[in-house]
């Protein structure tokens, strides 16, 4: 057999490659939550016991899919559907996604405001894409989830807003109030990444308000409008006690600017399988689906048509969201109790109660520490591996981390609070000591 060209040698040196690319490639930065995802695989692999709260996933052996929605996949790929979609979505799931946002929230879209994507990060960066052009301003606060990655992406010109735990880490409208005349674009999560905490209705009224005082100016004026986009992609794992909101149920006259995103990806344990959805005014959706359908962000058919299925059986929806709610609640709880019980004992702990999603805020304000220093004497030490706020657009060493538990078990928890008393407790006595 004839041997394989090598071309490891004429492939040339990286840096000389890498000038030649795009500005727009050279100035992407990946992912920060990857690096510390190597990290954790680096220090598993020595044996060492580890308690991964960093991930935003599950592990499906603690959290399976609903059985319904593994059936009807496994169904529809024997009925062939492993052909392309349609691009903008399998009108059965369209239809399907109109019906459970009437049936659950009060919303009443016509089918033409559905559009599908492979998840929610598609759907994502076309809001990014069909909103704003080269140098407009996208308004988000920090910490939230990959804003700053999109707006780079998008050529945009990012504009964070740092919100504070007192304000339940969302924007308040005077925090918005001094930039919205600039904005193109407003971007709100509820229940948040990565704080676990949900917006409340007053003060997602009030920004809803805003937007559309906002825009009445605008048309006035003659000027571009200002889009909120709304992703709820983990509501349907609010917590009992607290009540997700959305801003056209609460101000109606913002829906003609208003994006709302949404997935079985959290809700469903279904991470990898890729289906997503957004509601918006019908002529958004249509320059929007053009967008996705050049990338071929599409979802996967035969998982279309089992979502599609899903959203329809409304008692198996009940009931998988229960369950998977319980699991989360179990897992948070542990978490609450765990850190509480350290703060009795005098540690510099402070946390957020979980209100939604499947994220536990935490604040550990080590004297002489940086986030990043306290992440890696939190994993070296006591196993746990967790996310500084830092990787979701915040510049200051703040102390706050992201612990989701998606994918850990019960008994993981519990087995850690040891190992990180005995480290918190050893490091505040060097400090004392020094």
């Amino acid at each position: 057999m004839e041997r394989a060209l090598d071309l490891g040698s004429r492939l040339g040196p990286d840096d000389a490659t890498d000038a030649s690319l795009s500005e727009l490639a050279r100035g992407a930065a990946g992912s920060e939550i990857l690096r510390i995802a190597a990290e954790i695989r680096a220090l598993k692999a020595t044996g060492a016991p580890v308690c991964n709260l960093t991930v935003g996933d599950f592990d499906p052996g603690l959290f399976p899919i609903p059985e319904t929605l593994l059936a009807g996949t496994r169904a529809a790929l024997g009925a062939g559907h492993t052909n392309y979609p349609p691009s903008d979505g399998v009108l059965a799931l369209r239809e399907a996604v109109a019906r459970f946002y009437e049936r659950e929230l009060r919303l009443e879209y016509p089918v033409e405001s559905v559009l599908i994507a492979g998840g929610a990060r598609p759907l994502i960066y076309g809001a990014y894409k069909t909103i704003l052009d080269p140098g407009d301003v996208a308004l988000y606060p920090v910490p939230s989830w990959n804003n700053h990655y999109y707006t780079h992406l998008a050529q945009a010109r990012g504009v964070p807003i740092p919100v504070r735990a007192e304000a339940n880490f969302f924007p308040t409208p005077d925090d918005l109030r001094p930039h919205v005349g600039e904005a193109r674009l407003l971007l709100i999560n509820s229940p948040l990444n990565p704080t676990g905490t949900v917006i409340s209705p007053e003060a997602l009224a009030a920004i809803a308000g805003l937007v559309v005082e906002e825009n009445e100016r605008r048309r006035r004026d003659g000027r571009k409008a200002l889009f909120l986009v709304y992703d709820q992609v983990y509501w349907q794992l609010t917590v009992e006690g607290a009540r997700h909101v959305t801003p056209v149920g609460l101000v109606p006259e913002v829906a003609p600017w208003t994006v709302m995103l949404d997935a079985a990806s959290k809700s469903f344990a279904a991470t990898g399988m890729r289906v997503g959805w957004g509601v918006m005014a019908p002529a958004v959706r249509a320059r929007m689906a053009n967008i996705l359908g050049h990338v071929g962000a599409w979802a996967p058919k035969a998982e279309q048509v089992a979502v599609a299925a899903l959203l329809d059986d409304e008692p198996a929806l009940r009931s998988y969201r229960e369950r998977m709610r319980a699991m989360v609640r179990e897992r948070l709880g542990l978490l609450a109790e765990g850190f509480a019980g350290l703060r009795r004992e005098g540690f510099p702990i402070e946390t957020l109660a979980p209100q939604g999603a499947i994220y536990f805020s935490v604040r550990l304000a080590l004297p002489g520490r940086t986030n990043d220093q306290t992440r890696r004497l939190l994993l070296d030490g006591a196993g746990l591996a967790v996310v500084p706020f830092q990787a979701f657009g915040l510049t200051e060493d703040s102390g706050w981390f992201r612990l989701s538990v998606g994918a850990v078990s019960c008994d993981e928890i519990r087995a850690l609070f040891p190992r990180l008393r005995r480290v918190l407790a050893e490091a505040l006595a060097r400090e004392g000591a020094g």
